[in-house]
């Protein structure tokens, strides 16, 4: 069984959601601080690129960018609060965005009832979060912490469910006696 991906997965994905429900606080300190790594390497990147050019025009704009990461990056190191925040109204921004249009989807012509219900009482949870999460984002970030702690340890479950019912069955060989060694 711990040959399969699935389990390792799985295995990683409970370690992580047993820590994010209880330490969610540190869970989105975490991720504050890999958004402030993803964005010195980006300026890095943007850096090394701007030197690559041969035109002045794509130096400077990738330059700029450079700096722009490099300052989205101490940012979030030296304000994280601020920071947890603006990422929980970001994800309040796309969650009711994105139920606005699952709703519209459940009223397409074509679908299935079920389909369309589907679509429709999805999108209204969506939705619902997104508002829910705009309205309080202080409190919205620890939850998303702990909902997402929440759902890497089920997925995390029914990674390791799926690997042990995937995993290759052994059985003995029907030509050798019982009792006899299995040399392979």
């Amino acid at each position: 069984m711990w040959s399969s991906p699935y389990a390792w997965r799985g295995l990683v994905a409970v370690v992580l959601g047993l820590i994010a429900v209880v330490w969610p606080g540190i869970t989105v300190g975490a991720l504050v601080i890999l958004f402030a790594v993803n964005c010195f390497m980006s300026a890095g990147n943007d850096a090394a690129v701007a030197f690559r050019g041969d035109r002045a025009g794509p130096v400077v704009g990738r330059l700029l960018l450079a700096f722009v990461s490099l300052t989205a990056g101490v940012t979030a190191l030296v304000w994280p609060g601020i920071t947890a925040l603006a990422l929980a109204v970001w994800i309040a921004i796309w969650a009711v965005v994105a139920g606005l249009f699952e709703v519209g989807f459940g009223f397409r012509r074509g679908a299935p009832a079920g389909n369309r219900a589907m679509w429709i009482l999805s999108g209204l949870a969506t939705l619902a979060f997104g508002v829910v999460l705009a309205v309080r984002p202080d409190v919205g970030v620890l939850t998303l912490a702990t909902l997402f702690g929440f759902y890497a340890i089920v997925y995390g479950v029914s990674a390791l469910v799926t690997a042990a019912h995937t995993a290759p069955r052994t059985q003995p060989d029907r030509n050798q006696d019982e009792g006899s060694p299995q040399w392979t």
